[in-house]
């Protein structure tokens, strides 16, 4: 009974309940800035990530 708790895969319907939760609690001129803030955090990660690469590359170069 707990496995079939983790591969819950939410419908369409569960989703929709969950964007309306997230708009009532939030608001919405809030959601547009959270959105955003979470956009730059993914760019900031994929750049750090691509940097990282960048790096490993450059020490096995040397090596």
């Amino acid at each position: 009974m707990l496995a079939s708790i983790f591969l819950f895969s939410p419908g369409p319907t569960e989703i929709i309940v969950v964007l309306v939760i997230v708009l009532l609690l939030f608001g919405g001129k809030k959601i547009p800035e959270l959105m955003k803030g979470l956009g730059k955090g993914i760019k900031e990660f994929k750049d750090a990530s691509k940097e990282e690469e960048g790096d490993k590359q450059i020490q096995e170069k040397k090596d």
